[in-house]
């Protein structure tokens, strides 16, 4: 996927996506001179953000 094309996926700013890219908070690549997204490898970094989501949440609730 291109930076627009993951933009519209994921419901952020081009400019927001770019920034993650740069400091490799988000799988991605560069390939010449343009980032690239592959929707598996961005799927499944989506589904384990929300599992450390939940797991610190179920944490935090124990410690009430």
């Amino acid at each position: 996927m291109t930076l627009p094309e993951l933009a519209q996926y994921l419901r952020l700013t081009i400019h927001a996506l770019y920034k993650m890219a740069e400091q490799g908070r988000i799988p991605a690549l560069k390939a010449g001179g343009r980032w690239r997204f592959l929707k598996t490898d961005v799927d499944a970094w989506m589904r384990r953000s929300a599992e450390r989501a939940r797991a610190a949440k179920r944490k935090n609730g124990r410690r009430k």
